[in-house]
């Protein structure tokens, strides 16, 4: 009888985790072990399942985690343990990435497995850089050829003339190493020497760089930028194209590297915009949302729903926390009738309609000084105020109310407390400055994220990366805290703080 079991070859693609297929990322999310390469990124990797074992079997010229036969030894005893094993590759399984090895000695072995094909970069990494690698004023035949052949070797696998007079474009994979023998054997084999080339070097990416040149002068223009590794080479005509089609390298964040310090579960929103701006964003949150363990006054609180003629809601996380405990209690929005419902900011208000509630009020300023002054004229002496909130939030909005003869009833409902586990590469990353932006949404993102780097080196990220603030009260803590704050958020929201970002990048 075959022993069944569940093995998957997964390309994960160029790089960019957004060009990871579905089935791809379906079968990372419910992988048990997963087995990857030098070229799969963290993007890609977060998308697995947090639960699984993850082995690094990466190669790179002159120094492998494990050897070709170790990796298949290694698959077929994961695999004979029953657990969902992926082995995932850059780019495409079986272009180059002995993904066919792979499965014959899983085959052999008695195993059956199945293949997801990825996104390969030899198409994908010419297209982020502005180069079609087929065009019909150009060139309708496209060769992918390895670049990794290593000069000297008496029997070529490659067929040089056939390449260099038959095919418009040629697309080199791992193949810098051997750049001076590539564009030797084509010239020597009748390609034109002023024949444009193309280099890209971490494509899809917003690290991406391109350096172009021709088959008679890339391999000077390498040395003369120390042009690293790992890259495709396009040769072609096509690579003319490039400065009509270029479009990544146009987008405003294109090559920033931005840290956000939100919470992880607030911080998608921010991340996935800075990704699409062409920036890299650099997740470090610096806080936990933390919910509060005795929420009797907020169960009180719903018992004398009736009695309050205004909720102020300050935040999504307070939104989500009252509604969730709202359910829990055997209540639903019927029990919030007849109360005014006020919102900080557009997102918090977003979050209630999504609800089914209506909004009364939403201040244009979204700081108490600016909620209080329109507020003003619209709660009268002697009414009801709940609001749910986070522990630690400035007192300046319950007081004054109160002051006005408003009763007020602060219901605590959760706590930005800091954030556990530190990554010290990243902490690295920004005090040497290979970071562009640190952006801080909350006046708690900033103080807990001093407590993990330390007081002291708030000095060092001042001469070396510019600091963001989505508000004057972020912006404040900030410079209390010893930080120069190079950029605020005309509007203090995150769309008001990408704004500002792009327009430093601008300058």
């Amino acid at each position: 009888m075959d022993k069944k079991a569940n093995i998957y070859l997964v390309g994960a693609g160029p790089g960019d985790p957004g060009l990871l297929t579905l089935k791809g990322k379906k079968i990372l999310e419910k992988a048990e072990v997963i087995i990857y390469d030098r070229l799969v990124g963290d993007g890609i990797l977060a998308l697995g399942n947090p639960e699984a074992e993850y082995i690094y079997v990466g190669k790179m010229a002159g120094k492998h985690a494990l050897s070709q036969d170790e990796i298949n030894d290694l698959l077929v005893k994961k695999v004979a343990t029953g657990k969902i094993v992926v082995r995932l590759k850059g780019g495409d399984p079986f272009l180059f990435g002995r993904g066919g090895e792979e499965a014959l000695y899983i085959r052999e072995r008695g195993y059956d497995y199945e293949v997801v094909p990825g996104v390969s970069s030899a198409i994908a990494v010419p297209a982020y850089a502005g180069i079609p690698v087929t065009h019909r004023d150009a060139t309708s035949s496209l060769a992918i050829i390895t670049g990794h052949e290593k000069p000297g070797k008496e029997i070529s696998s490659i067929k040089w003339k056939e390449l260099a007079r038959g095919i418009g474009t040629l697309v080199f994979l791992m193949g810098v190493e051997n750049l001076e023998f590539i564009c030797q054997q084509l010239i020597e084999n009748g390609k034109a020497a002023d024949t444009p080339v193309a280099l890209v070097r971490w494509g899809t990416l917003p690290s991406q760089e391109v350096l172009t040149g021709t088959l008679e002068n890339i391999s000077r223009k390498v040395k003369e930028t120390a042009f690293k590794p790992p890259a495709v080479i396009i040769v072609g005509d096509v690579v003319n194209l490039r400065p009509q089609l270029n479009w990544v390298e146009n987008k405003p964040l294109f090559g920033k590297k931005v840290v956000v310090t939100r919470a992880r579960a607030q911080a998608s929103r921010l991340v996935e915009a800075i990704n699409e701006l062409g920036g890299e964003a650099i997740e470090f949150p610096s806080i936990v949302i933390q919910k509060e363990e005795n929420l009797s006054s907020l169960y009180n609180a719903f018992e004398h729903l009736d009695s309050y003629n205004w909720i102020i809601f300050t935040s999504v996380n307070a939104v989500d926390i009252f509604f969730a405990e709202l359910r829990k209690q055997e209540l639903d929005i019927r029990s919030l009738y007849g109360s005014n419902i006020c919102a900080i900011g557009p997102a918090t208000c977003k979050s209630l309609e999504k609800r089914g509630l209506k909004v009364e009020f939403i201040p244009e300023e979204y700081r108490a000084e600016g909620i209080l002054q329109e507020l003003e004229d619209r709660v009268k002496k002697g009414e009801w105020v709940l609001l749910p909130r986070a522990r630690g939030a400035r007192a300046v909005l319950p007081d004054t109310l109160r002051q006005w003869g408003v009763h007020v009833n602060e219901v605590i409902l959760y706590e930005a407390v800091p954030a556990g586990r530190v990554s010290k590469a990243r902490i690295n990353d920004i005090l040497e400055g290979r970071v562009d932006y640190l952006t801080f949404t909350s006046s708690s993102t900033v103080r807990n994220f001093v407590k993990m780097i330390g007081r002291d080196n708030v000095l060092r990220v001042n001469n070396k990366v510019k600091v963001a603030g989505i508000g004057p009260v972020t912006a404040e803590t900030a410079r209390s805290l010893g930080f120069a704050v190079d950029i605020m958020a005309e509007e203090y929201t995150i769309d008001g703080l990408l704004k500002a970002i792009i327009d430093d990048a601008r300058n």
